[in-house]
């Protein structure tokens, strides 16, 4: 299958390419930045019409995979974050759908849950896709309008199932061996520091675990429903044992609930891609980390 994917070249993108190269499909990467080594790419801005018109129209994509934006939070001004990451899914996926693709999905953030501020409080815990979004700031935002931007064109696409996922704490495979992260340190650090992983309810995702997920979606599209939102993070948490007493020290009013977490399970839930698509991530940190590091924890 032909696949266009947007924002290639960053940390989620390397991946998710590689994953879909690796699973035989032809990839067209597209981004500001030049491809990944070995990929077929093309560097435009999407924003503008004519080239992304030029993109879509030469790489004749039958499924398109939404990656491009601004990726993390507070990594540019507010105003910036909510218009380039609105502007860039309603311009992809609606060109998606002209252009005959079959399969869309793009990617969006458990940051539209809305957690780390004083008045966020879970309705229950694990948090799956039916639990309400609450988000609080503009990155966070610009994804609940990401997946607000698929529902709507999902209601009115003839040929083109358009889906979002959820990709936690990305974690690049060279991160697992030190490579300072997303937030500027590295794994061992975050895993030794409770206050680094508690910012994201502990979640995490290895990056080639959510590419088997965004590749699942498209190579699936009689399996998911149009705007479709799907969790994707690994079933357990980034930490060194179970978080119901850890969770509500950070975030005090998920309290009445961590009691669900006693057993390890992560605070976000990803059944509904596993019971849709048979997605199981099949990395845990536990296993990427160097011994090293799960040394060092053992004998806190």
């Amino acid at each position: 299958m032909r696949v266009l994917v947007t924002g290639g070249s960053g940390r989620l993108g390397r991946s998710v390419v590689a994953t879909l190269t690796e699973r035989g499909h032809t990839v067209t990467s597209v981004d500001t930045a030049p491809p990944p080594p070995g990929t077929e790419g093309m560097i435009a801005d999407l924003l503008v019409t004519a080239e992304r018109e030029d993109v879509f129209t030469r790489a004749r994509p039958e499924a398109v995979v939404h990656l491009a934006g601004i990726a993390v939070p507070f990594a540019s001004p507010d105003l910036d974050t909510l218009s380039i990451n609105a502007r860039l899914a309603w311009a992809v996926l609606s060109s998606a759908e002209a252009h005959g693709a079959r399969s869309a999905v793009a990617a969006s953030s458990p940051t539209v849950y809305g957690y780390n501020t004083p008045s966020w409080r879970p309705r229950y815990l694990p948090l799956d896709e039916e639990h309400p979004v609450t988000p609080w700031h503009a990155y966070g935002l610009s994804k609940a309008f990401i997946e607000q931007t698929v529902a709507a064109l999902a209601r009115t696409a003839k040929s083109c199932t358009m889906t979002c996922v959820r990709p936690g704490y990305v974690v690049a495979p060279e991160e697992w061996e030190g490579a300072v992260t997303q937030q500027g340190h590295t794994i061992a650090e975050r895993l030794a520091d409770p206050a680094l992983a508690a910012t994201s309810l502990f979640n995490y995702v290895d990056a080639r675990d959510a590419g088997d997920l965004f590749a699942l979606v498209i190579e699936n599209p009689d399996r998911v429903a149009g705007g479709q939102v799907f969790n994707a993070m690994a079933a357990d948490p980034l930490a060194p044992g179970p978080v119901d007493a850890l969770l509500p020290k950070y975030h005090p009013a998920t309290a009445e609930h961590a009691a669900a977490l006693a057993d390890g399970r992560a605070v976000f839930s990803s059944r509904a891609a596993r019971e849709a698509l048979g997605w199981n991530p099949a990395r845990t940190w536990r296993e990427q980390v160097p011994a090293e590091v799960r040394d060092a924890l053992e004998r806190r």
